[in-house]
């Protein structure tokens, strides 16, 4: 009997990918990765620095050009592959990246009239136009639905679906007027790939609706037209447009298109799940479980938990969403993160470029490793480019203490994984004041693969092991195992965990004596993070300076 396979298509911030995988082993056989064409590395920009935009145009191409090379390093990994033995995809996406769309579902970019209009295009996850859009949400939700933000952690985000469409209807009221609807960028893939786009067909997942568009089904689905009507009445007017019901990655939404199959290669019929968020698919191919926290730490973070829906459970103040079966069915999704990470290395290597062009993140990661912990006297707010939790405010910015006219690019470099890493902990013990038991933790993604040094700060500001996954494609990997269940493959999501997820030998293990010097940080750390974050803070910041100078002193000894 031939072997199984199934595709993971990866929607990411510059490209897309496609991987597929042997649904028995786990083991990955081809992959092929294309880059957006329009704009910035896939991303249109505007004067203003909060705006972030896709092409749709972008999303359909890429998902043929990357299948179809997929599917030639397949045949070139395992002889005799055949494009027959595929037998589901599923779909990962960035998000929260909702994009108008017509009475038929297509895209208001695919019109002449709109077609270079950002405003018609996908309104990329982080694209923050609608800060003030926002804070007028979470502001009419404590007054009329307080159980809406009770299930997002106590605030609407500029990052979400409602925010964005709210911004449209105020900024760009054409293109407003001019759509049927607006659709998860997580739900117009399958849809486009089954031919289910009108939106009487459009099947809608619970992890896109649930974490960004406070769907839930204790209150109907979405929020209702009259708390969506007192912010605008065309907004109100939408709620009858969405859909009614929305489902887990367990479902499919249909079979591949013929035409879809004559452009891949692919047989037609093969089901396609629903889709979901990249980092919930992430946690999946991570070999997610209760107690097991999942952190996707790329130019941002997502951190993923999943609690038994029988379990009584609190809401957790400051997370993105506690939702049933966002992640896994059967099981509350929950969701935290770090608005940036990846991009606040980035920014000092590339956009700073200490030292000119000289210094590589390889080479500061050599240099920074020389470091004691507390040895260069800074500490770093993570806000670079706000925060995302526990405080969820976008207009929070970053902040580097203690430098002095002798420090190094290193130590500034050092600093800033520290601070991303107090941020990790603060998550953490957010989720366990909660009742929510972190038991280990498993990260995933390119710094996870590629930087040691981020690995051994982040265990040793935790006192936590820091796990490996096996896969260095985790939201393809999960979006695979979407496929290989929705396809039969496997009878449900822990059958195919246990067969096709595993984590690395490596394991970065906590160092005693530094995680007791970051301990010293951590608590200079939290005052910050109160004293610029909240409005409940009464403390004095005038020990921090002269605590860094002594933890420093004492490091370098």
């Amino acid at each position: 009997m031939s072997a199984q396979y199934t595709i993971g298509l990866d929607y990411g911030t510059n490209s897309v990918r496609a991987l597929i995988v042997n649904v028995a082993s786990g083991q990955e056989v081809g992959a092929a990765v294309w880059g957006y064409e329009h704009g910035t590395a896939g991303v249109i920009l505007g004067r203003d620095p909060n705006l972030a935009r896709q092409h749709p145009a972008d999303y359909l191409k890429g998902a043929e050009i990357a299948i179809k090379q997929a599917l030639v390093a397949a045949a070139d990994t395992v002889r005799g592959f055949k494009p027959e033995q595929i037998v589901g995809i599923g779909v990962d996406t960035t998000g929260s990246t909702p994009l108008p769309v017509d009475a038929n579902g297509q895209p208001l970019a695919f019109q002449k009239k709109f077609s270079n209009d950002p405003a018609a295009m996908a309104w990329l996850w982080k694209d923050h136009t609608g800060v003030e859009e926002a804070a007028e949400i979470t502001a009419l939700a404590r007054k009329m639905r307080p159980q809406y933000l009770a299930k997002c952690g106590g605030v609407y985000s500029s990052e979400w679906f409602f925010s964005k469409i709210l911004r449209c209807l105020r900024g760009s009221p054409e293109v407003f007027n001019a759509a049927y609807t607006w659709v998860e960028l997580a739900d117009y893939v399958p849809a486009a790939l089954t031919g289910t786009e009108a939106p009487d067909k459009l099947t809608v997942g619970i992890c896109a609706a649930g974490h960004k568009a406070m769907y839930n089904d204790n209150w109907g689905g979405y929020p209702d037209a009259k708390f969506l009507g007192r912010l605008h009445p065309k907004l109100g007017a939408l709620r009858a447009r969405l859909r009614p019901q929305a489902y887990a990655i367990d479902k499919s939404v249909g079979g591949l298109t013929a035409d879809w199959a004559r452009r891949t290669g692919l047989r037609a019929g093969i089901p396609v799940a629903v889709g979901a968020f990249d980092a919930h698919l992430g946690g999946v191919g991570s070999g997610i479980a209760p107690g097991t926290l999942v952190k996707i730490i790329g130019t941002s973070t997502c951190d993923m938990m999943v609690v038994p829906v029988g379990r009584k459970l609190a809401d957790v103040p400051g997370l993105c969403g506690i939702v049933n079966g966002s992640i896994l069915p059967g099981y509350y999704g929950l969701e935290a993160g770090q608005s940036a990470v990846g991009d606040i290395f980035n920014w000092w290597v590339n956009y700073i470029q200490p030292h000119g062009e000289k210094l590589s993140h390889r080479a500061l990661d050599e240099e920074a490793m020389k470091l004691q912990p507390g040895e260069s006297g800074l500490v770093a707010l993570d806000w670079n480019n706000g925060n995302r939790t526990i405080l969820v405010d976008q207009k929070l910015t970053g902040l580097l203490a203690g430098q002095t006219l002798y420090t190094t690019p290193a130590e500034v470099y050092r600093a800033l994984i520290e601070g991303t890493a107090f941020g990790a902990l603060t998550i953490i013990n957010r989720f366990e004041e909660y009742g929510v038991k972190v038991k280990q933790i498993v990260n995933c993604g390119g710094i996870a693969e590629k930087s040691a040094i981020t690995m051994q700060v982040y265990a040793d500001v935790t006192g936590r092991p820091m796990k490996i996954s096996r896969s260095a494609q985790t939201c393809a990997l999960g979006a695979a195992i979407a496929g290989a269940v929705v396809a039969g493959a496997h009878r449900n999501f822990a059958a195919a965990r246990k067969a096709m997820t595993g984590l690395k030998p490596k394991v970065y293990v906590p160092n005693a004596k530094s995680h007791q010097t970051y301990r010293k940080l951590y608590t200079l750390y939290r005052k910050l993070h109160d004293a610029f974050g909240t409005t409940a803070w009464k403390g004095n910041l005038h020990d921090v300076m002269k605590q860094l100078i002594e933890i420093r002193t004492q490091a370098r000894k």
